[in-house]
């Protein structure tokens, strides 16, 4: 099928390489002129895994293109996916400009019947409203159908999420658009829920809020075990084995990061708003999430006697989550401000984010190693889970560094393991340990 993608963002190159690869004909278009000539030469504006070999094997194959002529994308497809993204204002409501502006163009192309589909995640109704506005723009012989298919894609994971999906959403009104999309998606054989616009996208929004709902239950539950003496990794265990509830997103840690779970909450919250309903259940989620960033510096602060003043911390990890290098709205912005603003020095490793990092943390100092950021450290922190991390050689690092003090933000090793290596040990909803007099070899 001849598809266009408007928009090569992170959603929209993800999308239009992975249906390309299913077999379809991919046009990519975007107003960026620098990104698309990246694209064009195979070369990618953000790291994912396995997207780069993808997007130079069928472009080779010409089933893949890049352009910055929408018209030309429009006019040259049957069906339109819309990756637009629509950040949100400092008013906490969603930006349509970019949305409105690539809507326009699309219009100006049609020349006959066109299915577009929201892909990249939007407000509940906002198909009503694209609707609407296409209607304002194209001649009334023209006809079209939006639908609205979401994306359930976990940067770092986006190319297998995408082709093994748990599920498509498909939210159509007319059964012409419902056949075309499932002809579209076929190919991966995955379970099909056909719905309205409306509660496709609101699907997407209730996902992410239900997933972040868990995470900040679970770092509540930590902080009941810091008082009472439980142990969190056990308590989410026996939680995690009740079919109800499952093992995922029950990690006690720093709390999420990312634009995705704050956007989609802030979303639903702008829809309660709208509509006098009472979601503060979400505020709360927010609320617990930011808490725990500034709960972690309290328990480097504690670590170190209360005084950070001119101590030196290394920081493991700068991503908000591993197999990515993204640092929008990630825990370790706050937590490397936080530990600064009390007169830290920061040494800090990331094996992905370092570069974009520099922009917003342009005055730390960044390592070559997790071993190099500990030498004349005071304390370690770890604030993203790579598997660097959680495998490091504690005989190296024990060479290598002086410093005894992990404080853990992921919880990547058990208190017990650590007290026997010789390490103070702080992490999240468990009991400190102090080393043992004589540690046993790594």
């Amino acid at each position: 099928m001849k598809i266009a993608v408007i928009g090569s963002g992170y959603v929209g190159t993800v999308t239009g390489t992975c249906l390309a690869e299913m077999g379809h004909q991919v046009i990519c278009a975007d107003v960026k002129e620098g990104r698309m000539k990246n694209l064009q030469e195979g070369k990618v504006h953000f790291y994912e895994e396995a997207l780069e070999p993808l997007i130079r094997g069928n472009r080779e194959e010409g089933r893949l293109e890049f352009t910055t002529d929408i018209l030309q994308a429009v006019r040259s497809s049957e069906v339109i996916f819309l990756c637009i993204g629509t950040p949100v204002l400092p008013s906490g409501k969603p930006d349509f400009s970019s949305l409105t502006a690539a809507v326009k163009s699309i219009a100006a192309g049609m020349d006959g019947y066109r299915l577009i589909i929201e892909k990249s995640t939007m407000p509940i109704k906002t198909g009503e409203w694209l609707q609407s506005l296409l209607r304002e723009q194209v001649p009334s012989n023209i006809e079209f159908d939006i639908a609205a298919v979401p994306q359930f894609l976990r940067e770092g994971h986006a190319v297998k999420d995408f082709m093994h999906p748990d599920r498509i959403i498909i939210g159509a009104e007319s059964k012409r658009a419902i056949d075309t999309i499932v002809e579209i998606y076929r190919p991966l054989n995955a379970p099909i829920l056909v719905t309205d616009t409306n509660s496709a996208e609101l699907i997407k929004h209730a996902t992410n809020a239900f997933l972040a709902t868990k995470i900040s239950f679970i770092n509540s539950i930590a902080q009941v075990c810091e008082k009472t003496g439980a142990d969190i990794t056990s308590v989410a265990r026996g939680l995690g084995l009740d079919r109800r509830i499952g093992q995922e997103y029950l990690s006690a840690g720093i709390g999420y990061g990312g634009i995705f779970f704050p956007k989609d909450i802030n979303s639903l919250l702008n829809i309660a708003e709208d509509f006098h309903i009472n979601l503060d259940l979400l505020k709360q989620v927010d609320i617990i999430n930011r808490y725990q960033r500034i709960s972690f510096i309290e328990k480097i602060d504690e670590a170190l006697g209360k005084n950070l003043r001119g101590k030196t911390i290394a920081v493991w990890g700068l991503s908000y989550r591993p197999h990515t290098d993204d640092m929008r709205d990630t825990p370790s912005l706050t937590i490397i401000r936080g530990l600064e603003k009390r007169g830290a020095k920061i040494r800090a490793f990331d094996p992905l984010s370092m570069e974009q990092a520099k922009e917003q943390l342009p005055d730390i100092t960044y390592c070559a190693s997790a071993y190099e950021a500990a030498k004349g450290a005071d304390a370690i922190a770890i604030l993203t889970e790579w598997d660097e991390f959680a495998y490091v050689n504690f005989l190296r690092l024990r060479k290598e560094s002086e410093c005894r003090l992990i404080v853990d933000g992921r919880n990547l090793f058990t208190p017990d393991r650590m007290k026997n290596l010789g390490y103070t040990y702080v992490s999240i909803g468990r009991r400190q340990v102090m080393p043992d007099k004589t540690p046993v070899k790594a």
